[in-house]
């Protein structure tokens, strides 16, 4: 079986962690998006306060199968 797939891109951000910004990327397009099968990182930034990193920006591709009917 054959798939269409569509890629959309996502930044999420965390005053955790990059991998903590991914997660809540994926997290809140799982609540609108079926069927997502993978992600990739296009780049990762943060915003500094007084020299320390106080948050973390990630921005990914995530890839997800259309609906075959």
């Amino acid at each position: 079986m054959s798939h269409t797939y569509k890629l959309i891109e996502l930044t999420g951000s965390s005053p955790i962690s990059s991998d903590d910004a991914i997660k809540n990327a994926i997290a809140a397009a799982n609540k609108s998006i079926k069927h997502m099968r993978w992600f990739q990182v296009v780049e990762t930034r943060g915003h500094l306060e007084e020299g320390l990193i106080a948050h973390w920006q990630v921005t990914i591709k995530v890839g997800f199968t259309l609906d075959q009917s």
